[in-house]
Parts: structure tokens; C-alpha cells; sequence
């Protein structure tokens, strides 16, 4: 169960914020850009593997802390990025970003690291209990939960 309006939503469990996500996983497009914030345990990877399933990704969804980049295959390719360990500005061009999005799309944990334009960003915000709130910001009017 999640309350919503068409740019926030506030889900109840970690099945919610999945569902929330393959929900919104039907506007995505080779070379759209979705950046993530919130704290640690806010729920953004809970939320890419809600991506990936409504991408029809059949992978299992896993943090890519230590390898930085996981792409999952679906309708659309999603490159899944994680910047938190990202110490150095200058790794970023190593990401090879630009050839991800060109060949699907991808969506940045830690995404307020990146500079430059994405297609949409996502804020996480933990509530009491198993509840977030999601924020969809700077999103093409079309997006929705």
C-alpha cells in the first residue's frame, strides 16, 4: 500500500518502493539518466531492482559498491552506477558513462556526485519504520508513479 500524488509517493515496505519503481520503469529510454539521493539505507538499490524487473530484467539486482558499474539486460539495457565510494572527480570519465547511455539507460546512486543534466532524480526519504518517501524531481512532465 503507498499514498501518492503524480511527483511523490510514500511506500510502507521495501515490496512497495520496488513496485514504485517498476511502475516508473516504463518511461525509460536509451540514453535517459536517473540519479538517486538519499541517505545509506534509504532504498535506492531496493529501487533499481524495481527498474530492472519492470525493464524485464531476469538478473538479480545487487549493490555495485566495490565494482562501481552492474549493467542488467531488459527492453531497455540499464547500466546501474554507484557512486558512493567514488573518492576522486576525476574517476568519473573512467565510468565510461556516455557509451552506457548510448547504449541504454542508466541510473546513478550517490547521484548528487554527478554534475550535469539527467533526465530525472529521484530523492529518498526514510520515515518511521519500513516507510520512504520518494520525490520524482526534474522529470519530464510525463513521469509519473
Amino acid at each position: 500500500m503507498a499514498t501518492t500524488t503524480s511527483r511523490e509517493l510514500v511506500t510502507v515496505s521495501a515490496a512497495g518502493t520496488e513496485a514504485a519503481a517498476e511502475r516508473l520503469a516504463r518511461h525509460l529510454r536509451r540514453g535517459d539518466l536517473v540519479l538517486l539521493v538519499g541517505d545509506l539505507g534509504a532504498g535506492k538499490t531496493t529501487f533499481v531492482r524495481g527498474l530492472a524487473r519492470g525493464l524485464g530484467s531476469p538478473a538479480d539486482v545487487m549493490s555495485p559498491t566495490f565494482q562501481l558499474v552492474r549493467v542488467y539486460p531488459g527492453r531497455v539495457q540499464l547500466a546501474h552506477v554507484d557512486l558512493y565510494r567514488l573518492v576522486d572527480p576525476d574517476e568519473l570519465g573512467d565510468l565510461g558513462l556516455d557509451e552506457l547511455l548510448e547504449e541504454g539507460a542508466a541510473v546513478v546512486e550517490w547521484g548528487e556526485r554527478l554534475d550535469g543534466p539527467a533526465t530525472a532524480r529521484v530523492s529518498f526519504e526514510m520515515l518511521e519504520d519500513d516507510r520512504r518517501r520518494l520525490r520524482l524531481e526534474e522529470a519530464p512532465p510525463s513521469w509519473s508513479w
